[in-house]
């Protein structure tokens, strides 16, 4: 099989694109058109299915979706308004993710590109979440320095136009999101570990504890896990010690990292604006911390919503009208990648 589906329309602000995303534990799906309007976003978290195990389960994730998502698509083109008939190209996350849940997407997008006679188009997840910020404010001058940070990624990434990526700086260990959900199985605050802490550190004191800020002045690489040790090492010796505190002082030492590299990387590529995007974006402190630096600096800064920075299918669809746009359709042929990385032009670090 090869690439599918005749463009009834050509790629412009028309053009809309209903999107999949299944590559973790949301099933999600969107109608976007024009790479930026966003005509419906659904998703259906798996958040209760998983919370008895401390963490996603790959088998259960991949049954949910089989389950939930024909009327998940349903329901989003419903409340789009849009009729069957419209829709121009179907796409659907192929990668970075696990297998099983990257399969239901990916097959239920060429099933629909294939019955509706449309382009199929495979998006990277990594790249998806460069956009979530983008929906919100599209006239962002390049380059932009984005700061990805997530469960399973952490990076600085210059975005120097549409496709055209560096990567600045990576976790060299654990990735921030890991880090927030060993943290808060070790503490047991529960699951999903990210919002956890950023709920209790509300009521700690964020300068009880010096925690490390390992590698914060070396380079643009990140590193969490002596960071997590730290934490346990310190709770075991000292028992009566408040949890909040030390959720609190955890979190700033995170957020001091992240910030820090992030002014750096801007100042180092002469960034237009900084960007903010992933599942820890939605992270309080965060985002006060990211909109300050940003003021200060007298950069542009684009903060997401909530909604934009967990997974979502609405990200997939903008960076698929994107790709579309730049390189076509999808070969039907192509499958699913579970470790696919950022496309990155040459001189990345």
């Amino acid at each position: 099989m090869s690439t599918t589906g005749k463009h009834l329309r050509p790629i412009d602000d028309s053009t809309v694109v209903l999107a999949i995303e299944t590559s973790c534990d949301e099933t999600a799906a969107s109608l976007v058109m024009g790479g930026v309007d966003v005509l419906s976003s659904v998703v259906s978290s798996q958040i209760d299915l998983h919370a008895q195990y401390g963490g996603v389960v790959p088998e259960i994730a991949g049954r949910a979706h089989l389950d939930l998502l024909n009327p998940v698509v349903a329901r989003a083109i419903v409340e789009s308004g849009v009729d069957e008939t419209r829709i121009d190209a179907v796409a659907a996350t192929h990668g970075p993710g696990l297998i099983g849940a990257l399969l239901v997407g990916v097959s239920a997008a060429k099933s629909l590109a294939l019955t509706w006679d449309v382009p199929y188009i495979g998006v990277n997840h990594l790249e998806a979440h460069l956009y979530a910020g983008l929906l919100e404010k599209p006239d962002l001058e390049m380059p932009l320095v984005v700061l990805l940070v997530s469960g399973g990624h952490t990076m600085l990434i210059e975005m120097r136009n549409h496709g055209e990526y560096r990567l600045l700086g990576r976790t060299i260990d654990d990735a921030a999101g890991e880090a927030f959900d060993k943290v808060a199985r070790f503490l047991d605050l529960g699951y999903p570990g990210g919002p956890a802490v950023d709920a209790i550190a509300r009521e700690g004191d964020p300068n009880a504890i010096d925690f490390p800020r390992a590698m914060r002045n070396e380079g643009l690489d990140f590193s969490f896990s002596g960071l997590k040790t730290s934490v346990i090492n310190f709770v075991r010796k000292n028992p009566a010690v408040r949890t909040a505190d030390v959720a609190a002082s955890f979190q700033a030492a995170v957020v001091d990292v992240l910030v820090h590299k992030t002014r750096r990387a801007a100042e180092q590529v002469g960034a237009k604006g900084v960007v903010l995007g992933g599942g820890v974006a939605a992270n309080s402190l965060l985002r006060d911390r990211f909109a300050a630096m940003c003021a200060d600096d007298g950069r542009a800064c684009l903060v997401p919503s909530r909604a934009m920075c967990t997974d979502n299918a609405a990200m997939i669809g903008a960076a698929a009208w994107y790709r579309l746009r730049s390189d076509g359709a999808t070969s039907l042929d192509t499958g699913a990648f579970p470790n696919l990385r950022l496309p990155l032009i040459e001189g990345s670090w």
